[in-house]
């Protein structure tokens, strides 16, 4: 296979990966989101390599099971998911229009994360300000560290009264 029908394969996969949504927030895809590490043509295989947000994510097997589905509809199958756990997945991985779409979702998008992050630690309630992703007010609280995954924490803006989750920069 010559490198020019190679590229348009693999292109085209990147395009259909853009579609796939994240299972647990709907409106970012799987790319968007940073999951998707690369996408080689083996020939006769198409390899989609996926680093899952954290390794005890529920979702991993749904998100694959979309990202093979997806490949065959578009006719760029056979297809394999490999996943590949280090290095690990990092928030930093989402795009800024992945970022945008959280914030238009109602969810509070990550920071940056720290040079040299150290593992999330809980302690009390006090955090740095996030701001609400409906008003943008940074006058806001976080209420629990998890909300309803272990990736975001439940916050509350005190100017707009909403409740709102953050994506836990990591």
């Amino acid at each position: 296979m010559n490198a020019a029908v190679e590229a348009t394969r693999v292109d085209r996969a990147w395009a259909v990966l853009d579609a796939v949504p994240d299972p647990e927030v709907p409106a970012i895809s799987v790319r968007e989101l940073g999951i998707v590490r690369e996408v080689v043509d083996r020939g006769a295989l198409l390899e989609i390599v996926l680093t899952p947000t954290y390794s005890g994510c529920p979702a991993t097997e749904v998100i694959e099971r979309s990202v093979l589905d997806a490949i065959d509809a578009a006719g760029l199958g056979p297809a394999r998911v490999t996943m590949r756990r280090a290095p690990a997945w990092t928030t930093d991985w989402i795009s800024d229009d992945g970022k945008r779409k959280l914030r238009d979702y109602g969810i509070a998008p990550p920071g940056p994360a720290a040079e040299g992050t150290a593992p999330i630690r809980i302690v009390g309630r006090r955090a740095e300000a996030v701001p609400c992703p409906r008003c943008g007010s940074a006058h806001t609280e976080r209420l629990s560290a998890f909300g309803s995954t272990a990736c975001k924490a439940l916050w509350r803006c005190i100017a707009c009264k909403e409740p709102f989750e953050h994506f836990k920069p990591i």
